[in-house]
This record gives structure tokens, sequence and C-alpha cells, in this order.
């Protein structure tokens, strides 16, 4: 007999997020997460996937996967410390500090798994991290997890972060102080203001920490917001992912050799769970060749992105202060949001509502992602049934 408090706080739970217009809805994919989807045999234009550069669908990222699987087995075996070490890792992570101007790079089953790995091996009890109010949920719990002292500074506030560092240096209760933001602001579109922070850092003797998830393959000539600044001598760690722009799963730490070599002897997702499997890897790994070797999707992309938001913004959509090809359409109330995405489904846009916990409250938003793989003719659609459930719904 299950527990009856259980029952009662799951469905009291459940019910409030559902009136509140917060319940989300996990749709079934019936094919390939490409620029058109389908779900429950409808075709959707798909608004919703972090594939920014079409490669999760590229035959080239198929055939190395399948050859690698083929080659090497469906599975690592084991934790790469004990068994699971392949050379396609090492080959990978090789790669990878190339394409990102670094020592070393530590290659992880996930981006989360990278922040709960690289900020609790170095950072403890006896030492604080100033962390960017909307930095992504995986750096907070990175940090949770560290027991470090989290001071929170205003988003992108050049002066609060200067102001907070100060006062941790001079109080002189920490042995290591480290500093964090998200490159790219997942939620908004924004970038960093790194050669700022960098800045900082330097004055105060920071701990420097970037997760460039969404910078990753767009910025940077695909290498990420560090190198689109200039500054891959001046960042401690960078993290990055393998699961959005590369279009596989993953992620990984760059910085120096002596970090990395850290890692691997601390980082507990690293020491504790299986390594990922040969066909993610060499997926990677070929995505990898592909943005080093060809830059015409990260163009593709960046022309998608301009034309929709041009043509949201010219409709009258507030798209926020966005400088990527994250493109939010900012809505506010949590069931408009809501009852704004199923009317975009309807009309054949698949566009998910994102509302608090994701965002904060009353700024519920349509986070709208095009790709590389978009064709002119499906933004054109896009913009389309924009106009008409917007003036529907008398939002434009």
């Amino acid at each position: 007999m299950s527990s009856q408090a259980l029952d009662q706080f799951l469905h009291s739970s459940i019910e409030e997020l559902k009136d509140k217009g917060l319940y989300n809805v996990i749709d079934t994919l019936q094919g390939a997460n490409g620029p058109v989807i389908r779900i429950d045999g409808k075709s959707l234009i798909n608004l919703s996937s972090n594939n920014y550069l079409g490669l999760a669908t590229d035959q080239r990222l198929i055939d190395a996967s399948i050859q690698a699987t083929k080659t090497y087995g469906a599975g690592a075996g084991a934790v790469r410390t004990i068994n699971g070490t392949m050379d396609l890792h090492i080959e990978l992570e090789e790669k990878l500090a190339k394409f990102k101007k670094t020592e070393a790079v530590i290659v992880y089953q996930s981006g989360f798994n990278c922040n709960m790995a690289a900020i609790s091996a170095v950072m403890d009890g006896q030492d604080a991290i100033l962390s960017d109010e909307l930095n992504h949920a995986s750096i907070i719990d990175g940090c949770r997890l560290s027991k470090a002292k989290v001071i929170r500074f205003k988003h992108s506030d050049m002066d609060d972060l200067r102001q907070q560092a100060k006062n941790a240096r001079e109080s002189g209760q920490y042995r290591k102080i480290m500093v964090i933001t998200d490159g790219v602001f997942s939620m908004d579109g924004d970038i960093a203001k790194l050669p700022e922070i960098a800045n900082i850092a330097e004055e105060f003797d920071l701990i420097t920490y970037v997760d460039d998830a969404h910078g990753s393959g767009v910025l940077g000539a695909g290498a990420g917001t560090v190198k689109h600044f200039g500054l891959s001598d001046r960042i401690d760690f960078q993290i990055g992912t393998l699961s959005k722009a590369i279009g596989v799963v993953g992620g990984y730490v760059a910085g120096k050799k002596q970090l990395i070599e850290w890692l691997k002897l601390r980082s507990r997702p690293f020491l504790f769970s299986t390594s990922s499997p040969p066909g993610a890897i060499a997926a990677c790994s070929a995505a990898v060749d592909i943005l080093m070797n060809d830059h015409e999707p990260i163009e593709k992309l960046w022309s998608n992105s301009r034309y929709l938001k041009s043509g949201l913004s010219q409709l009258g959509y507030n798209v926020g202060q966005s400088e990527t090809p994250i493109t939010p359409c900012i809505i506010g109330d949590e069931l408009t949001t809501q009852q704004f995405s199923k009317r975009l489904y309807e009309e054949g846009v698949y566009a998910k509502a994102i509302v608090f916990p994701t965002v904060p409250k009353g700024t519920g938003r349509i986070r709208n992602m095009p790709t590389a793989a978009h064709t002119r003719d499906m933004l054109d659609q896009v913009i389309s049934v924009y106009e008409k459930v917007g003036k529907e719904m008398k939002l434009i």
C-alpha cells in the first residue's frame, strides 16, 4: 500500500500547477527531431529544439555513430577510471581542446553533469561563488553541492559584481572566490559581458567559470563566447555542451591540463557514472569536424534567426533584448502563454510555452529556436501563424 501522505502531496501539487498554468505536457515525437516533426500524426514546424545547426539528423553523424557502434559496441562498459575509456573518448577530447584553444578537455555524459562535477570538485565550504542571478539551474545545483557560500549578483550588472567581489575579497572569509556566468542566457538570448567579468576577476583574483552551452556552435566561429571575445587565455573553466549545436548528447569542460587532471581524479560524475556510448562519442567527433571546417551552417543559423526576429518584431511582439538566435516572444501571464502555445500548435507551429520556474513569474514566453535546417518558406509560415493567432487573441 502506497503512502497516503505522498499520494496527497502529489495530487494537490499537480492540481495546483494545472490551476496556475504551470503544468507542462511532454509530447511524444513520432520520428526525428528536425525542422519539421510529427506528433499524434500531425506535422509541425519545430521551433522548440536546441538543434541549432541541424546536426542531429546529419547523415555524417548518423554514419559515424553506426560505424562506431558496430566496431565498439552499444555501450562503454563501465566508468572510465575502471574500464570505460576508449580511444574514441580520448580522440574527441583532444579534438575539442584544439577547437576551444585550451590545453585539455574532459567529456561528461551531459552538460548538467559538467556543472555538478566541476564546481563541486574545486569549490567547498571555505570558498565563495559569485553567481549571476539568471544562471542555469545546473549551475545553481552545482553551487549548492559544493557547499560554498553563494553570492548572487544582479544580471549582467558589472557594478554590482565588482562590489560583491570587493566585499568578498576584503572580508577575508574565503580561501577561493569564483565568478560563474552563462555565456549566453538561454531564456533571453543575451550574451554575458565577459571582457568586463575577466577584468574584475583579475582585479580581485577570482576563478572564472563560463557555461557556454548556448554559445558553443553559435558564436566565435562555433567555438563559443570566450573565443568570440578573444578571451581563451583569461577564462579558467569553459563548459560546453554536446547536446545542442553539436546535435548529440553530453558535455565537456575545457581548461588547463592540470585542471582537467584534477577533474578526472575528483569529479564525481566522471568517477561514478558509466561514460557515454561509443556511437554518441563518434557522432560528436564528426560534428566537431564539421564545425572546424565548414562555417556555412552557422551562417545559415544566423540568417534564419535575423529573419524570424525581424518578422515577429514587425508584427509587434516583444522579443526582448536577444543578441543570439534565441528568439523569445514574451507574453507575460502564464495561462495566456499556455493558451497561445496551444493555438500555435493547432495552426501547425510547435513552440512550447516557457513559464515559472524556468523564468520568473509574470514573464511567460514562447522561446523560438530557428535553426540552420529551417527553410525561408517554413519561417514565412511561422510568421503568418503568429500574425493570425496574435490578432485572434488580441496580443498584437
